[in-house]
């Protein structure tokens, strides 16, 4: 693997190859953990607003309530 430095492309050493590549796990850990937090928080939602119907509100009072 290649980098440019000072206009000439170079080797990266191997402590540049082992950051390089914990850098991408921790990218790809934080982007799956970033879509399960979207999901858990739009089932959340979805579950309050089941649990509004079920107590009796319409369907325009949970949309007042919480927008949905």
């Amino acid at each position: 693997m290649k980098k440019l430095l000072n206009g000439n492309l170079v080797d990266l050493t191997t402590e540049e190859i082992n950051q390089k590549t914990l850098d991408e796990q921790n990218y790809t850990k934080e982007l799956q953990d970033f879509d399960t937090a979207q999901t858990n928080a739009t089932n959340k939602k979805a579950s309050g607003k089941q649990k509004l119907l079920d107590l009796g509100l319409s369907e325009e009072e949970v949309k007042a309530l919480i927008g949905v």
